[in-house]
């Protein structure tokens, strides 16, 4: 195979697709809180790039536009219906050694905690903080992914993190 052919949409795509498939998906679980819809809409994603290819100016801007698609199909999906209790992915890293029974389950009790007030934030403010520590990406990156100021995102960064303290003081 041939350099040029190598460089086309379809291998472009592969490429891709193999590389941040599974990352997109976890940010589309958080923020759809499904992950069958999550799915979709990762898929909907690089079907809309694999259209939108020939258009693309720069294909080193491919992450970004499937970042920005990711996102603004989540809140769409997010508004046109929404979901009852879900299994999001737990963000409580794993550890190596072998933890007791107990310790387990105070890690899985402090994630549902996390997880209830994180889903219980405002869209944006969700949006936000999920791009922030999930993504870690940039108040620039963020804004030019949900289409907002810098300052906004400050503004919802700020807002989400005091509601979440405030949340996981009131909870036992």
């Amino acid at each position: 195979m041939d350099e040029p052919e190598r460089l086309g949409p379809t291998y472009a795509l592969s490429d891709l697709f193999v590389a941040h498939h599974r990352r997109l998906v976890g940010l589309a679980s958080l923020l759809v809180d499904d992950r069958e819809t999550a799915e979709d809409v990762v898929q909907e994603a690089f079907v809309g790039l694999h259209r939108k290819w020939r258009l693309l100016r720069d294909p080193g801007a491919a992450v970004a536009y499937l970042n920005r698609t990711v996102v603004n199909a989540g809140r769409d999906r997010l508004r046109h219906k929404r979901r009852g209790v879900t299994n999001l992915p737990r963000m409580v890293p794993v550890p190596e050694a072998r933890s007791s029974a107990e310790q387990d389950a105070v890690r899985h009790d402090e994630a549902d905690r996390l997880w209830r007030a994180i889903k219980a934030l405002p869209t944006r403010q969700r949006q936000v903080l999920v791009l922030r520590y999930y993504l870690q990406q940039s108040e620039a990156e963020i804004a030019d992914t949900l289409e907002v100021s810098r300052g906004s995102v400050k503004v919802h960064a700020s807002r989400g993190l005091a509601a979440l303290a405030r949340s996981l003081e009131e909870t036992p």
